[in-house]
């Protein structure tokens, strides 16, 4: 499930869902966030993750699509938009747009957003992508 885009729509629908069933926390394992889906489901017994849901379906619906790509889907939406530039390769801007979207998964992860394994996955992913 890592390597298919994520769908705005379905993460907020689960994001929703855990507002209402006692089981939160879906939508972080769609994301392909489990460590924060398995903390959802160990606090489930507190309101926290409820309100957590709520707020996060809000703010995925609130995010227009390329925002959401480029928080949830990495490089994946946008590496055909650059390589359609008339002025260099489609190779090296594919290498461009990879590189670009690694510094940006490396500010994420320096600022505490997402965990060291997330990266290293999603690094994998995008560095897969040049061969």
């Amino acid at each position: 499930m890592l390597s298919k885009l994520k769908s705005r729509k379905i993460a907020a629908l689960l994001a929703f869902t855990g507002t209402v069933i006692p089981i939160a926390g879906l939508h972080k394992f769609y994301l392909g966030q489990p460590l924060w889906g398995v903390l959802y489901l160990l606090l489930s017994w507190t309101p926290i993750p409820r309100v957590a849901s709520a707020i996060e379906g809000v703010w995925y619906l609130a995010q227009d699509s390329e925002e959401f790509d480029r928080n949830f889907n990495g490089a994946q939406g946008n590496v055909e938009v650059f390589a359609a530039t008339p002025h260099q390769s489609a190779t090296s801007n594919r290498v461009s747009a990879i590189a670009d979207a690694l510094r940006q998964l490396d500010d994420l992860r320096q600022d505490g957003l997402i965990s060291e394994y997330e990266f290293e996955q999603k690094r994998r992913q995008l560095l897969n992508k040049i061969v």
